[in-house]
């Protein structure tokens, strides 16, 4: 009797015997989505008549790939068979460009003369090629320790998946929390160190894909806000500045975003948004509690730090020195003032003690100085503070007093006796003095002392006085009060 394709099948159904020798292997082992794959049968015995390869869990019709008839080498398609497969006459399987949907269980059943049967089974797993994942995030943007950051994996295939943090393999910390499946990574209360790319990767052992970065931003802050002078943190100190001097403050934070900043002047919002704050050309005015405020826009929180400025007190003694030294009737001499305050706001010149008739002159805030009542037209004030007296005569010798007073309101009073020698008959110089009669020609200064005034006190009013300087005649235009004892 010739055998067919299907005759066999009814003859062997009767007659099954499994064989315990044989089987089935795919090479290569791991196979991926179109590489060609053999199913290599080992253990055959006896005269074999015909095979049958099925694909599928049982020998039922339904999953029978092809029957082979030995003799004639004829091989009939069944209706498993997908177009890929061929039967080799060693009864092995070729299956061109597998596919994933070729993974499964196969089964060979082989029929000899004496009309047994005998089965063997493999198993074959065939990889895909994976395709790129996707990283899906709740949101890239989270507050620390207030949002919950939720990422996703998608990716159409069953492959297995791990997670990458800025290149490197998923902390152990942030393992955690992780799903069973690998595919969902949340963390509650989101902290800053978190921040930065995250990718996951999935794999099967022929396939590698992972996906592109996502870039994660945690906003927290601004922390420890700090006021800096020179890279020195100064927050909560006293900055003395010297007088007419400059001053840049640097206010720093822990802050991301970068914070916006507001400068407060004693409490008053100055019109400055900058992380610094210049003080030029430091007077009393200025002095004070600067407050630098760092704000938020995305926590929504705030911080601050302040430092007190104020003014340096002076380094340097006041004295009076005339020039020249020893000066003669006739000639101009020029009481200088070395060490002057450098934030002076008023000064006056008196001829002996300092009181209101004996005063020489003074100078007002604006830098003009006006007569007083013991101008003799021949004196002259400067910005420094000094006192040019000319065309000397013997009744100039004496006391001189300077009294100053600064934008602080310290008061400081220095005297200087001028001695003024006088021409002898003959033409001879030098030699009476005009107040002791000796030869030659001497000055001293003296200290009287200092006044510290109230800062808060009301300043000095100067009533009456013109901003002018004196008339040709030597009258002069206004009358200043005394400044204060």
């Amino acid at each position: 009797m010739a055998l067919t394709g299907y005759s066999w099948l009814l003859l062997s159904a009767a007659i099954l015997h499994v064989g315990a020798e044989i089987s089935i292997t795919p090479e290569p082992a791991q196979p991926a989505e179109g590489d060609n794959v053999t199913l290599v049968v080992r253990g055959l015995a006896g005269e074999l008549l015909a095979y049958n390869w099925y694909a599928g869990p049982t020998l039922s019709v339904s999953y029978l790939v092809a029957s082979y008839i030995v003799s004639t080498g004829d091989e009939t398609p069944g209706p498993a068979h997908t177009g890929r497969e061929a039967v080799r006459p060693d009864a092995s399987l070729d299956i061109q460009g597998v596919l994933p949907r070729h993974s499964g269980t196969y089964i060979l059943q082989t029929l000899n003369r004496q009309l047994q049967t005998e089965v063997g089974y493999g198993h074959m797993q065939v990889y895909e090629i994976l395709a790129q994942p996707v990283v899906v995030a709740n949101s890239t943007e989270l507050v620390e320790r207030r949002d919950t950051l939720r990422l996703t994996c998608s990716s159409p295939s069953p492959a297995e998946a791990r997670w990458f943090f800025n290149g490197e393999a998923l902390p152990v910390a942030l393992r955690l929390g992780l799903s069973p499946d690998g595919r969902v990574l949340t963390r509650h209360g989101i902290r800053r160190e978190e921040a930065g790319a995250y990718q996951c990767e999935v794999w099967n052992p022929v396939s590698v894909s992972r996906s592109e970065r996502i870039n994660l931003t945690v906003y927290y802050g601004p922390e420890r806000v700090a006021i800096l002078q020179d890279s020195t943190t100064r927050t909560g100190c006293t900055i003395k500045v010297d007088f007419n001097t400059s001053l840049t403050l640097w206010c720093v934070s822990r802050s991301c975003p970068e914070p916006e900043y507001v400068w407060a002047f004693n409490g008053q919002a100055l019109k400055n948004s900058h992380d610094h704050l210049n003080i030029s050309s430091m007077t009393a005015a200025q002095e004070g509690t600067y407050t630098c405020i760092a704000k938020n826009a995305k926590t929504l929180l705030s911080g601050s730090a302040s430092v007190v400025v104020k003014l340096s007190a002076a380094a340097v003694a006041m004295m009076i020195v005339p020039v020249p030294a020893k000066p003669m009737e006739g000639q101009d001499v020029t009481l200088t003032v070395q060490g002057y305050p450098k934030d002076l706001l008023v000064y006056a010149w008196y001829r002996g003690p300092a009181s209101e008739p004996n005063r020489l002159l003074s100078q007002l805030p604006s830098g003009n100085w006006i007569a007083g009542p013991a101008h003799t037209g021949r004196e002259v004030g400067f910005a420094n503070c000094s006192l040019l007296v000319q065309k000397l005569n013997l009744t100039d010798a004496g006391r001189y007093t300077l009294k100053t007073v600064t934008l602080q309101g310290k008061t400081e009073t220095l005297e200087v006796e001028l001695q003024v020698a006088r021409e002898c008959a003959g033409g001879a110089r030098g030699c009476l003095f005009s107040d002791t009669g000796s030869q030659g020609g001497s000055a001293s200064s003296v200290r009287l002392g200092t006044e510290a005034r109230d800062e808060h006190a009301s300043p000095i009013r100067l009533q009456g006085a013109a901003l002018s300087p004196l008339s040709d005649s030597g009258a002069p235009h206004g009358v200043l009060p005394l400044l204060p004892n």
